[in-house]
């Protein structure tokens, strides 16, 4: 069965009281074993009005940040999924040279990645994490005077570089606020509450930007200075500033990569990957302006279309995780990787909502099988000493295909024809799924290789 039934003792009791020896440990397993509706709502009232000791877990820090996340995420993705639709009318120019403030976007990003670790353990958590969010709030109040390129050239490159900074300062931060053996579940809270951001930011965008724009960056803005705020005045710095220089911490940093980007296993397994997430790119960056400029569709109604990808994610990563953790290695992956094709192909052959809203539920299972799968192989693969190095060298993918995907969508849109981006980019995920084969074949023969050996001597 999908969704898995508990018995009538353990489920919370809508009035707000827990069950005798109900703990917060608890609730979270009844949430990710249960994910029907009514039983998730009764869970999320239980644990707002009761009492739990065991939510001493977490310190009142955690959960001060863990609301802040949930909320500045509603109101970035109030604007951020419409963000082309926005350049894109109020400049008034050809796709290709609106894309490529998005590459310029994903470029600035992929440098600030490479920093912000190393500026995290220099100057602290909170400190970084309040540059990063003031100046992201900034970046989106900017955009309502905007009106020539280079105003949005400016902006794109000022967001890339401010996101990554708040986004790894919370990482961070949440990993020197709990123990060792409680980050899993703890990182598994904060996704959760990022997707709540997801799944309510762009229905609530829809209906604002319909209507103004502006009032969707002021709320994006106003959301992301409050969190700012929240993180100046409340947040503990929970590590004092490293003593060392800014360029030793840069070197060595950029010394593991290189030697990380030597491990052929691993180099093979970021180009695959990297195919694939240009399809996500495209749908994540151009779906909207897509949909409203060829077919007459607003806001409102591409805005269903992103909330259904965070409440399958909410609601089923655990189910398939399950089950997709039952293959070793990669073996997965091109079934994944076929997803994000055949999502390709159904938008370019699509004419109307649900042919575009059919495309993003293929994409988001091919999601929900990669995405844990592609994390944990890196995680696995990666020598202890060095795997924060490979993972934030598999996080670079995404901005990678940012850069390439869309603006290269944008020229072809613009030259070719609107629906050839979307057949070119299934190709490219085709090309991922035969990555991906010959890839987990040349695996499976070099762990076979020291066996066979053996029976030769």
């Amino acid at each position: 069965m999908l969704f898995t039934r508990v018995s009538r003792a353990s489920r919370p009791d809508p009035t707000g009281k827990l069950p005798s020896g109900f703990t917060l440990r608890e609730f979270f397993r009844e949430w990710e074993g249960n994910i029907h509706t009514e039983i998730t709502r009764n869970c999320i009232i239980a644990l707002m009005r009761a009492k739990d000791p065991t939510r001493d877990a977490y310190s009142s820090q955690f959960w001060l940040v863990f609301t802040g996340l949930m909320i500045s995420s509603t109101g970035t993705t109030m604007i951020w999924p419409f963000i082309m639709i926005f350049a894109s009318e109020k400049l008034a120019l050809p796709l290709a040279a609106v894309t490529s403030l998005m590459a310029l976007n994903s470029v600035s990003s992929l440098l600030s990645s490479l920093l912000a670790g190393g500026l995290v353990d220099q100057f602290g958590r909170r400190s970084v994490m309040v540059l990063g969010l003031v100046g992201a709030a900034l970046v989106y109040l900017m955009y309502i005077p905007a009106t020539q390129f280079w105003h949005f050239s400016l902006l794109m490159i000022l967001a890339g570089f401010f996101t990554p900074l708040y986004r790894v300062g919370t990482d961070t931060l949440l990993a020197d606020m709990v123990a060792p053996e409680q980050r899993a579940h703890a990182y598994g809270i904060f996704r959760m509450g990022r997707n709540i951001g997801v799944a309510i930011g762009p229905i609530l965008g829809g209906l604002v930007l319909s209507k103004s724009y502006t009032i969707g960056l002021i709320g994006a803005g106003v959301t992301l200075g409050v969190y700012g705020l929240i993180t100046y005045i409340f947040v503990k710095e929970s590590r004092q500033p490293a003593a060392i220089p800014q360029r030793g911490l840069l070197m060595d940093k950029l010394l593991v990569y290189r030697d990380a980007l030597r491990d052929r296993p691993f180099l093979g397994m970021l180009g695959a990957y990297t195919l694939m997430e240009i399809c996500a790119a495209l749908i994540w960056v151009l779906l909207a302006v897509y949909m409203k400029q060829n077919f007459g569709l607003p806001e409102a109604r591409y805005s269903v279309i992103p909330t259904t990808n965070a409440l399958m994610v909410v609601f089923l990563q655990v189910f398939v995780t399950r089950r997709t953790s039952r293959s070793t290695g990669l073996r997965v992956m091109p079934l994944g990787a076929f997803l994000y094709a055949a999502a390709m192909a159904v938008v370019g052959l699509s004419n109307g909502f649900w042919g575009f809203w059919i495309a993003m539920v293929v994409l988001t299972w091919g999601e929900l099988i990669t995405a844990p799968t592609a994390t944990a192989y890196v995680a696995n693969l990666a020598p202890a000493d060095k795997r924060g190095s490979y993972l934030g060298l598999f996080g670079l993918t995404w901005y990678i295909a940012m850069a390439i995907g869309p603006l290269t969508a944008g020229i072809i849109s613009d030259s070719l024809g609107i629906r050839w981006p979307w057949f070119l980019a299934s190709l490219a995920g085709v090309g991922s799924v035969a990555a991906f084969v010959v890839f987990n074949r040349r695996q499976t023969a070099r762990a076979a290789l020291p066996s066979t050996e053996t029976q030769q001597q």
